[in-house]
Order: structure tokens, then sequence, then C-alpha cells
């Protein structure tokens, strides 16, 4: 390891000399802690006896080598100042055991090969090419032997041993991509972005408050399951992302806070050392702290092959605290246009998503012409936008008519994705179809024809899991997604919908080969508030769909003059009745007569989707 680098922040491989590593036939243990009075290693290999580690380069680092140790061997380094000593975990080690335990776990990433180099070779950004994002959290998605709906409803919570409440075990990240591989093709996503899967010792943080930079959380298994299940997703051509946290850390002591007796990782004073989640902000300014991060953000795409990164709360980044009265925290943009143009040079094929909720401009720009070097922005304020236009009553959404239309007004100053993710189904906030307005039935229609709306947005699409059987109860990480909801025929023909709604995105160029240019999306009609009706065309790959939307309550006579002269075919209604809906297949009422002009009784809460027949020998309809 380069040390000027690395104390300049320079360092993207730190993590290949700190850490425990195989050396000849010895096990070495590095760590840096320049504050530090001395460093002992402790292990299983010597009974937890202390081992001194001495001091190397220039008195900043620790080092010491075992003969005895061995792969999956527990160990922690005894980090003495004013006086005492605390027990630490590495926060370079590739592996720490199940919580509550606190220790690190030697682990040999070379062991397993990985099978998917032409893969590796093709990794692309997906820009001008579909990206549908299936967003999973590993614990809960599925569990083992978890026990049925009916019977937590007719006997209460099931109780484990100790009482506690028993909602079933976790997969292993092997077990796991068995299951959820299938799944994933079958219902028409290309990608799964997984939540956080470093080691946190609370479940209920996500792990968005990590312990363990460079270790996998032990909950599902071991790194060489990781890996192995990376690869997996890539021999059936599905790209794998994972949730990066480079803003804040957990307060936990014999983690990263305070580490060599002093705040090392996070700032010196607690006016910015904590933030709103209670954890502990990493100081961006530090080298060493650069170096730490963006070699943990490298070693993920290099040791597992993930093919990017969302890199959570970058508005908290941005700002000093997130917030914007308080100005640019000059030092962490820095590190961010650093990191992603390092990763960059590295890894020209990944994909780096932000998290911002800000109006910060050149998110996604290239660091050359001063932007940020993210790849695509969440799209925080469509989302926004367009939940709270489905929360509203369809009596008024009149008044509330441009809330659909003012994304396109900024969507061409960044790449953008839309999310419809965890967050938004937690807490209070309620699940997508509950955020429909009106009773139960009156949901499903509406949630159909929001979807049909998003994939025919520009942008690419990320999807949180659950949401595509319209999942009644809020995500809860200790339990599994309600499959047996796929028993109750609303629920199974929505499901079938999403399923097939997937599919046409990627399949239809029309839909992403243009969506960065202007020429791709054309309002054909945004001018009927009292209707609530909109028109979209959307071009791509030399071929036009025209979606016809109408979200009031009521059904709808309409008429449009077209650009020009054409036929046309439904290719998706969202009121078919084998989606739960009041339209056979074949049964839509249009025409478009011989001028152009399309007439059009629109159902209630629907969408249509049609394309120009090639059958030029039809009779309009």
């Amino acid at each position: 390891m380069n040390l000027y680098e690395f104390y300049m922040g320079k360092e993207f491989e730190a993590y290949k000399y700190l850490g425990a590593h195989q050396e000849g036939g010895e096990l070495v243990f590095r760590t840096f802690a320049p504050q530090a009075e001395r460093v002992s290693l402790i292990a299983q290999c010597n009974d937890w006896r202390e081992v001194e580690m001495c001091r190397i380069h220039d008195g900043r680092f620790y080092e010491c080598r075992l003969s005895n140790g061995y792969e999956g061997m527990m160990y922690k380094y005894r980090i003495y100042n004013k006086g005492t000593y605390v027990d630490h975990c590495d926060p370079y080690g590739f592996g720490m055991e199940l919580r509550p335990g606190t220790a690190s776990v030697v682990r040999n990433l070379e062991k397993y090969q990985f099978q998917d180099a032409g893969w590796m070779r093709a990794q692309s950004t997906h820009m001008n090419l579909p990206l549908n994002i299936y967003e999973v959290h590993a614990g809960s998605w599925k569990r083992k032997n978890a026990p049925s709906m009916e019977s937590e409803r007719l006997k209460g919570m099931v109780s484990g041993e100790g009482g506690e409440t028993y909602h079933g075990e976790w997969y292993t990240y092997t077990e796991l991509a068995g299951l959820l591989i299938p799944y994933v093709k079958e219902m028409g996503y290309n990608y799964v972005e997984f939540m956080p899967l470093m080691e946190h010792p609370c479940d209920e943080s996500w792990g968005y408050q990590g312990t363990g930079f460079f270790s996998p959380t032990s909950r599902y298994g071991t790194a060489k399951e990781l890996q192995q299940m990376v690869d997996m997703f890539h021999e059936e051509k599905i790209g794998v992302l994972i949730d990066f946290v480079p803003v804040h850390f957990a307060v936990d002591g014999y983690a990263l806070a305070d580490y060599d007796g002093y705040a090392l990782y996070e700032y010196p004073s607690n006016d910015v050392a904590y933030n709103e989640w209670g954890s502990k902000n990493f100081c961006h300014g530090r080298g060493e702290v650069g170096s730490f991060l963006q070699s943990a953000a490298n070693y993920w795409l290099s040791e597992y092959h993930f093919d990017g990164l969302r890199m959570d709360a970058i508005s908290n980044m941005i700002y000093w605290q997130g917030d914007v009265s308080r100005g640019v925290n000059k030092s962490a943009v820095d590190f961010i246009k650093n990191m992603n143009l390092g990763l960059k040079g590295r890894h020209p094929g990944c994909i780096l998503a932000a998290e911002d909720s800000t109006s910060y401009l050149k998110v996604t720009a290239p660091v050359r012409y001063d932007g940020l070097g993210f790849d695509y922005k969440w799209d925080m304020g469509w989302m926004n936008d367009t939940l709270d236009y489905f929360r509203g009553d369809p009596l008024f959404r009149g008044g509330n008519y441009n809330g659909l239309t003012f994304s396109m007004m900024y969507f061409y100053q960044e790449n953008y994705i839309l999310p419809l993710s965890h967050d938004e189904v937690v807490h209070g906030k309620a699940t997508i179809l509950q955020k429909m307005f009106g009773l139960y039935g009156q949901k499903f229609p509406q949630a159909r024809a929001f979807y049909m709306y998003m994939y025919v947005h520009p942008g690419k699409k990320l999807n949180f899991m659950g949401n595509e059987i319209a999942q009644l109860r809020e995500w809860d990480e200790g339990r599994q997604q309600d499959w047996e909801m796929l028993r109750y025929p609303i629920h199974d023909a929505f499901h079938h919908y999403m399923k097939e709604l997937n599919h046409l995105y990627l399949s239809r160029p029309e839909l992403y080969a243009e969506e960065m240019a202007e020429s791709g999306f054309e309002w054909l009609d945004c001018h009927q508030e009292e209707k609530c009706i909109y028109v979209i065309r959307r071009n791509g790959g030399g071929k036009s769909l025209m979606a016809v939307f109408n979200f009031s309550g009521n059904e709808e006579e309409y008429e449009l003059q077209l650009p020009e002269t054409c036929r046309l075919n439904v290719i998706l209604h969202s009121d078919w009745q084998r989606f739960g809906g009041t339209v056979p297949e074949g049964g839509e009422k249009y025409t478009v007569d011989e001028d152009g002009v399309f007439r059009a009784v629109l159902p209630a809460f629907s969408g249509i989707l049609l394309e120009k027949s090639i059958d030029i020998g039809s009779p309009y309809r």
C-alpha cells in the first residue's frame, strides 16, 4: 500500500494490506491506530491471550504475525489508550461473527473462482437500455419454515422456546439465490438491488448502520457464499447491485467509534459527529477516511463482482447534516468526486446511483465537467409528487393536475431512476397499494394505472419486494412477504399484471432507447384538468407507443387529433378482466378515423398502451 496515497485519500485497495491476510505460512494482521498507546491481538488460536503488535512504518500502523492462525478464526484488536483498553473488531476484516458477537473472522477471498468472465466484460450502465430493478431485503423476502398467515391469525404469533416471536429462519446467500433467481426471471426484472449486506449489529437498522464495512453479514453465510450468490445471478444474466453507506456508521464502541481512543473515522466535534439517525458521520475531509471508504466501495465491486452501488443518503454528504441552509460540505463533495472517478476508472461498466433528494446540480454529470460522477440519481421528486397525486380524492385531482407533468420539466437535467423503495412502505407510510385513494376495491385499478404510468414515464425503474403482489402490510424486516396473498384472485391478477408490464418494458425499445433525449417523450395531451386524462407518446428504436390514462373516478368519452393518420392496436390495458378489471380483451372501445381523430371510451382509473398496427390492410379501429 502506498502510504502517501493512503493519507491523501487516493488509495482504493487499502483492504489488500490492512486487515488479516495469509502471507506464506503465516497470518499477518495490520491495523491503523495512529493515536493508540499500544495495540494487541487477541484470537481464538491463543485462547484470547494478548499478542503484542509492533509499530510499523511511521508508527501509526500496527502489525503481528501468527503461525497457528486459520481461516474461520475469530479475533479482535485490543487498543490501549488513556490508561484503559477497548476490544475492537477489525475495520478491514473480511468477516464477523453473528450478532450479538462482535469478533472479526478470518476469511480467504481467493478460494472461490468466479465463472462470470463474459458477464463482467460486458458489464454496462444500461444507458438507453432497460434497467428494471427489484429491491430486496435478504432476510425478509422469504424465510425457511415461516408460519402461515392463517396460523398467525388464528393462534396468535408463534412463539419460540424463549417466548420470542417466531417468523421463520434466514436463508443462506446461496439458498436465497436458488429461490430468487427464477422468480426474478419470471417476473421480468433484469437487476436485483440488495439492501446493505455489510455487517451490522441491529436488524432494525436494515444494514444502514454498519460495523463491518468489508464484512458480508454473517446472518446469511460466509464471504464465499456471497461470492457464489452473485456468480449464480450472473450465470442467469441478472445484474446485482448493493446498497453502500458512505455517510455514517454505527456508534457501537467495539467498531469504528473512537477507534484508537479518539475520533479517527468521525468528526471530533459533536455538532457534526452525530446525525439524525443517531449514528456517527464519517469525516470525509481526512484522507485516511477517504481511502477507507473508497477501498470498501472498490472491494464490493472487485471481490464480489457486484455490478454497481446504490449510495445511501448522499444529501447528507452534499450539505452539512443534509441541511441546505448550512451550506455545501466541500470536503465531502470532493470525496464523492474522487471516489466515483476512481471507481469508474477501475470498473467502467459499473452502475453508481445516488439516493439524493436535493436539487443540487450535476449529480450525474462526469467529474471532468464538474459533476459528482454518478450514473443515476433517484428521482425522489417524481416519487413524492406521483404518490401524492394518487392519494388525492379523484374529485379534486384536477387541482393537482400538474403534479404528474412537473417531473418532465426537470427530467433532462439528470439521469434518473424512478424509485418505489423500502422507504415508502414502512413506519406508518402505508404500502403502495394502500396509498391509492379509496376503499379496497378502488385501490387495485388505480394501482394498475399508476404502475403503467411509471413504466411509460422516462427513467429506469425500481420496485421494492412485495409491491408486485399489492401487499397490504407494511414491510417488516423480521417477517417474510405475505406470499399467501396470491391465493386471493385480485392479488394474483395484480401479480400477473406486474409480470406482463415488466416484460413489456424489457422488450419495447420505445420505452427506453431514447429516454435520455427529448425526442423520446412527448405529451400528446396534458390539458385535461377536469377529466384527469393524460396522453403520452414514447419513441425509440424507430417505433412509437401511445399511452392514454384516465385517472378520474368516472368513465370518460375522449377524442384526440393525432399528429398523423395511423392504425392503433392495444398491447396492454390496465382494466382488462384478467387483471381484475372490467374490460374483456378485444372489447376496448376506441376508433381512429380517416382524419386521424382518436376516439375512446376510457374506463375509470385506467391506462391503455397502444402501438401502430403493422397490418396496413386492416380497417381503422
